[in-house]
């Protein structure tokens, strides 16, 4: 059974970073990815990396978010810098075997989700 576990959320002012982990336990997994989920809105996708560490953002992150992984230690990272107000979220890590993507229903296993919240 795969559990993820993410943990490195909290509040932050505006302008500043954080660190999310997401440990996945059970095997290694091709694709891992970062979503976020604001009250009232639908999860979207924030970042993904392959097994070969291809990376993929979405335009609201790129340039301050890096997702990046460590294989040997089954854990996938996002190192948030210029953190804005809207970046508010739950942030929730993701994996999958088939091709990468951006979507939501292409991801089977998630985490139980990280609190991030920025501050003015």
């Amino acid at each position: 059974q795969v559990q993820l576990v993410e943990s490195g959320g909290g509040l932050v002012q505006a302008g500043g970073s954080l660190r999310l982990s997401c440990a996945a336990s059970g095997r290694t997994f091709r694709n891992m990815g970062w979503f976020r989920q604001a009250p009232g809105k639908e999860r979207e996708f924030v970042a993904a990396i392959t097994w070969s560490s291809s990376t993929y953002y979405a335009n609201s992150v790129k340039g301050r978010f890096t997702i990046s992984r460590d294989n040997a230690k089954n854990t996938v990272y996002l190192q948030m810098n210029s953190l804005k107000l809207e970046d508010t979220a739950v942030y929730y890590c993701a994996v999958q075997d088939t091709g990468v993507s951006d979507l939501v229903s292409q991801y089977r296993d998630w985490g139980q989700g990280t609190q991030v919240t920025v501050s003015s």
